[in-house]
């Protein structure tokens, strides 16, 4: 009778911790799976609908001409233009900014940043992160698929010949502010890049979507990231090595990219000490500006903001002088640490690299 009862009992306490793990892992793909927000709203001024491939899937966005060159172009009744490329003979080039949004939310929820960039002379490029807004679905999202969608965006980018591909700068927003940071070994094509209410620890990260769940840190904050990395496939060790800082101090030694983080000292989802963090490691010093707003998705809101934006990006993107020497990914982007660091390799010369280089060597002859 006492052994049925063991049985018994053993079996049950099976059951209960199949049940109890199934569940926690069952959060942890909830929490790793974005909230698929609508693009409810579009540009004011003439974009055209975009699409192109980031790891074999489907990315769609916007694609905004500057306003030197809407007055240029051949306008449809429907507020829309014709496919970049049927302008083949455009006399001018704009400079471009690629504007990257933050996790759970979609293009149209950065539109907040276009109308000062545009107004000011800039082409835009928006689009939705893989798993966000329109674009197609992937298993376990993470900051490396949003550095991958960076990739592929800037990739799309040089080739519409309405484009300097050496005038082109990134503005990402939180989550899409980290996926920029983490792709500058790559030896990013840009020149320069603004980060706003960014992450810069994973830690923060964690808690951040925690509350967003309303999730308990003790004891799920144990347990949710290895699911969370096992199914990125990504080792927890090595992104706490490969961080933020030393993802910009690495890009760094390789060239002088400028980069200016910007942080509201109102934002409780995103802390400001984020900003705090990483002003204590990078070398050298970054540019930074701390805003007086409320909330995660309100810097812009603040006169400095701009203030110091414009005149960034006109003295490094728009003002840019031609580049004399040819872009080189970092010496870490190699088989083996990119295995480590689950960065894909890309053939090399990719295509952005390929294009931008040829322009230095045009440049040096």
């Amino acid at each position: 009778m006492d052994k049925r009862y063991w049985l018994i009992g053993g079996v049950s306490g099976a059951v209960l911790a199949l049940a109890g793990t199934r569940m926690v892992w069952n959060t942890a793909v909830k929490a790793q799976t974005p909230k698929r927000i609508p693009v409810e709203r579009k540009p004011a001024m003439p974009y055209q609908d975009i699409e192109f491939l980031s790891d074999g899937l489907r990315i769609q966005g916007w694609f905004i001409p500057s306003k030197i060159q809407e007055d240029q172009q051949h306008l449809t009744d429907h507020n829309t233009i014709k496919d970049p490329t049927d302008h083949m003979d455009s006399t001018t080039s704009s400079p471009l900014m690629i504007i990257a949004h933050g996790w759970g939310s979609n293009r149209s929820r950065v539109l907040r940043y276009i109308e000062p960039l545009w107004e000011a002379g800039y082409a835009l490029l928006m689009y939705d992160a893989r798993s966000h807004g329109h674009s197609e679905p992937i298993e376990a999202p993470s900051a490396y698929t949003f550095r991958d969608d960076i990739l592929a965006a800037l990739d799309y980018a040089v080739h519409i010949p309405e484009i300097d591909p050496q005038r082109i700068g990134v503005l990402g927003h939180s989550m899409g502010g980290l996926g920029t940071i983490l792709s500058l070994p790559y030896g990013l094509p840009v020149r320069a890049v603004i980060t706003d209410s960014m992450p810069a620890q994973f830690e923060s990260v964690l808690e951040a979507e925690f509350k967003r769940r309303g999730l308990p840190l003790f004891p799920m904050a144990n347990i949710i990231p290895r699911i969370w990395f096992y199914r990125s496939h990504i080792s927890l060790k090595e992104y706490q090595q490969k961080n933020t800082v030393f993802s910009i101090n690495e890009a760094r030694k390789e060239a002088d990219l400028p980069i200016l983080m910007i942080h509201s000292r109102g934002d409780a989802f995103i802390p400001p000490t984020e900003l705090e963090f990483v002003m204590g490691q990078v070398t050298p010093p970054i540019e930074t500006l701390f805003v007086d707003t409320n909330g995660h998705s309100s810097s812009q809101k603040d006169p400095h903001f701009w203030a110091k934006v414009l005149p960034f990006l006109d003295e490094h993107v728009k003002h840019a002088q031609p580049r004399t020497k040819a872009i080189t990914q970092s010496p870490i982007v190699n088989k083996t640490t990119a295995k480590k660091m689950n960065i894909r390799v890309w053939k090399s010369p990719i295509s952005w690299l390929k294009s931008v280089n040829e322009k230095a060597s045009a440049t040096d002859n």
